[in-house]
């Protein structure tokens, strides 16, 4: 069974950082890309980074220059740095990894659980 797992959420203010982890666990063939979506309450999930196993990196235009996204790939871990924090930033964020789990098997998509970043004063 393949697990998400992240770590790293809380309450910061404008202007502050914090960084969020996420360890992929269980059995798998290999990991593709990884990357980071969030979704602040009544509106929809979107994309705030991406990174390839090559280390591609892909930013959503509102946190470009703000965010940095990278991956530890002995860990199967992804991290995201978040900078100049902003009230609008605040939402519920999920870890994804696209990947295989047998050699044989297709890849396929598996989220994390979510952890909560709050932006405010």
């Amino acid at each position: 069974q393949v697990q998400l797992v992240e770590s790293g959420g809380g309450l910061v203010q404008p202007g502050g950082s914090l960084r969020l982890s996420c360890a992929a666990s269980g059995r798998f063939f290999s990991v593709n890309a990884m990357g980071w979506h969030r979704q602040a309450p009544g509106k929809e999930r979107e994309l705030v980074a991406t990174i390839t196993a090559g280390g591609t990196t892909n930013y959503a235009d509102s946190v470009k220059g703000r965010f940095t996204i990278s991956r530890d790939s002995a860990k199967n871990t992804v991290y995201l740095q978040m900078n100049s924090l902003k009230p609008e930033d605040t939402a519920t964020y999920y870890c994804n990894a696209n990947l295989r789990r047998a050699v044989w098997d297709r890849a396929n998509d598996y989220w994390g659980q979510g952890t909560q970043v709050t932006v405010s004063s």
